[in-house]
């Protein structure tokens, strides 16, 4: 099963995809706002804008990698991958016209717009580090328990997890290895 949001009113429609090939343009009407729109399976608008915006940049990550962080699936949104970049990844909710360029697709609406970064650097041996900042936040930024004072940067690692509003995140580095 699948989901997609209205852009009008941000409720999740959900279908089957399994019933539908990739490429294929699918019609849908909003049950609260009556809003119709429309999507095309297998093609991700926030990936492509990306992709356009920073072509050279997207061929070094794919050569390099630089991790990801894994959005974990709660009430408000289904899991998420988002890929990192060597800089900073400014992480938040996504909203049309946001310039951010990790967004999370949610409806949670205590997720500020620019909620954390994450910069991913190089260390004086060459090897990638990875600091955690808040943005700051009304919520703020947790990391375990503790929440991240305004501004405050904090070195993270492999499977480390971070919160962000009722939003757990987890930080899989460029040498992770799925087991």
């Amino acid at each position: 099963m699948k989901r997609v949001r209205c852009p009008k009113c941000d409720n999740y429609i959900i279908f089957d995809e399994t019933k539908y090939k990739s490429g294929q343009s699918l019609v849908f009407q909003c049950p609260l706002c009556s809003k119709e729109f429309g999507i095309r399976l297998g093609v991700s608008k926030i990936r492509n804008t990306q992709d356009e915006e920073n072509p050279d940049q997207e061929a070094e990550e794919n050569e390099t990698g630089y991790g990801s962080i894994v959005v974990i699936e709660n009430a408000f949104h289904y899991k998420q991958v988002i890929p990192l970049h060597f800089g900073k990844n400014i992480i938040g909710r996504y909203m049309k016209g946001n310039d951010i360029n990790c967004p999370i697709e949610t409806g949670d609406l205590n997720i500020d717009m620019t909620h954390c970064i994450l910069t991913v650097c190089k260390d004086k041996k060459a090897k990638l580090k990875y600091i955690l900042q808040d943005g700051p936040s009304y919520t703020g930024t947790f990391v375990g328990f503790e929440r991240l004072k305004d501004r405050e940067k904090r070195v993270i690692s492999d499977n480390t997890l971070f919160t962000i509003s009722a939003t757990s995140l987890i930080l899989h580095t460029a040498n992770h290895k799925d087991e």
